[in-house]
């Protein structure tokens, strides 16, 4: 699926795409399931509670990730932080890369082009419990900040949650 030179572009998910986007998410829940007690619904898929909303309120921006031209995972972009209440802060709702992109560079490069694409404060969360994910995180926001990132534990309904904050830069002209 990728290489060295692979071509990662981030995609405005449209209403239309929506099966696709619920596609990706049910192989998403499957991989949270290893960490986290969720179960599928009555018709054996998993549903992401208000996923409409990324088409119907503003603030929220639903994106697929493409890689060499082909879905390779989704980002779902709110404003607002869920942790430390600042109503204009980015918040990565939820981020997820197909298996085969993993390890070989395209979620960072798909994570730095989202955070381009919105300057400003943002807040990214990491349940303790997914430790590639805390692993991963911690990689690419280094690499986009440019100094080492440490994540503010916080403990919410029973879950440890490891939550970054930085600033994404405005472009210069």
């Amino acid at each position: 699926m990728t290489g060295p030179a692979a071509r990662v572009e981030v995609v405005r998910a449209t209403l239309q795409q929506i099966s696709i986007l619920e596609n990706l998410l049910e192989l998403y829940a499957e991989d949270f399931r290893e960490f986290h007690a969720i179960e599928p619904g009555p018709d054996g898929r998993f549903v992401y509670p208000g996923l409409s909303l990324y088409w119907q309120e503003e603030g929220r921006h639903p994106f697929f990730i493409h890689v060499d031209g082909e879905p390779a995972g989704f980002a779902l972009v709110q404003r607002g932080s869920r942790t430390a209440g600042n109503a204009s802060a980015w918040d990565m709702a939820e981020f997820f890369i197909l298996r085969e992109g993993r390890r070989r560079g395209a979620g960072t490069k798909a994570a730095h082009q989202v955070f381009r694409l919105f300057p400003g404060l943002w807040e990214v969360r990491v349940m303790q419990a997914n430790r590639a994910a805390l692993h991963f995180w911690e990689r690419a926001l280094s690499q986009f900040t440019g100094k080492t990132m440490v994540a503010a534990r916080q403990d919410r309904k029973a879950i440890t949650w490891h939550v970054f904050s930085f600033e994404s830069p405005t472009p210069e002209k």
